[in-house]
């Protein structure tokens, strides 16, 4: 359910899947932004604002979705503003939903990564970004809306090839480890 509290979305930072140095960094980093920014959930907070992003994966065939985004004219994964909304990762659920036009996508918590990154068109701001791996239905077919130029999916190897940010990649690694996991669990989301 949707939450304006900041204590719930710092809940989920905190619960995000253990990583490597540059994960736990942004992590600790994300964290403390949120106890010093009590607007963190909202774009009006200039310094910089809390996002939800989505790996969307195919099970079946392990391909990614990138988008080409609209106004930053790079390669990511689908996500967005909290807006407000400290349940991050229906955040993420939501833009992967809208971006990709997917219906029946599951996401599957706690986060898998945690990103910290400029962006811009000026002014430029900081997004604290926890990152979920989301979970198509089979069959699933791409449906982008007005915020992607491009999309496609991608297997691990070829993402490299759009250039997108390297924290993306890192992100589609982890997101397939979470994949792997919940597999071996017998634990991928129902579709």
């Amino acid at each position: 359910a949707p939450s304006a509290d900041l204590a719930v979305a710092r809940a989920h930072v905190a619960a995000a899947r253990p990583g490597t140095p540059d994960h736990e960094a942004n992590r600790a980093r994300t964290l403390a932004f949120a106890d010093a920014h009590p607007d963190a959930l909202v774009r009006s907070c200039a310094e910089g604002h809390l996002t939800g992003s989505a790996l969307v994966v195919d099970p079946a065939t392990r391909r990614t979705v990138l988008l080409l985004h609209r106004k930053l004219g790079m390669w990511l994964q689908p996500g967005g503003h909290a807006d407000g909304d400290a349940n991050l990762p229906a955040v993420a659920l939501k833009e992967a939903t809208e971006e990709t036009g997917i219906p029946g996508l599951r996401v599957a918590s706690p986060a898998v990564d945690v990103d910290v990154h400029q962006v811009g068109p000026p002014p430029i701001h900081l997004h604290l970004d926890v990152r979920y791996l989301v979970v198509a239905p089979p069959g699933a077919e791409l449906r982008p809306n007005h915020e992607a130029l491009d999309m496609r999916w991608v297997t691990i190897e070829e993402i490299g090839g759009y250039r997108p940010d390297l924290s993306t990649v890192r992100l589609a690694q982890r997101a397939l480890v979470g994949l792997d996991d919940l597999a071996a669990r017998g634990a991928l989301p129902r579709l």
